[in-house]
């Protein structure tokens, strides 16, 4: 189980990260560029991914992850917090800060 603290901890421990409130959700970005949001209250937040990785952790497991609506064709997944591992959670966020981030930062990530 993560909390929405938690998880909105985890992504803004990413170099250059930031929150800002959006769509009555929080919206956390590099940039301009979201890479995840929630709002406290729902319970669930969604993550950036893949069109593979989105098929891969649905498929694995549905019971913690599930299309997204509005951006799920794009690859954007829900992760249900109570039953997500926090391990994979940070994974998640860290490949999908990666895909919005500039390149220059991507070495600071790698080291850590």
């Amino acid at each position: 189980m993560v909390t929405f603290d938690q998880f909105k901890a985890m992504a803004l421990a990413l170099p250059e990260a930031h929150e800002q409130p959006t769509w009555e959700e929080i919206t956390l970005r590099v940039g301009k560029k979201i890479f995840a949001m929630g709002s406290p209250e729902s319970g669930r937040v969604c993550v950036k991914a893949s069109k593979e990785d989105q098929a891969e952790l649905l498929a694995a497991a549905p019971e913690v992850y599930s299309f997204a609506p509005y951006v799920g064709r794009h690859g954007w997944v829900l992760v249900a917090l109570a039953e997500v591992d926090g391990e994979e959670l940070g994974e998640l966020l860290t490949e999908a800060w990666r895909s919005v981030a500039p390149k220059r930062l991507h070495s600071q990530v790698d080291q850590g």
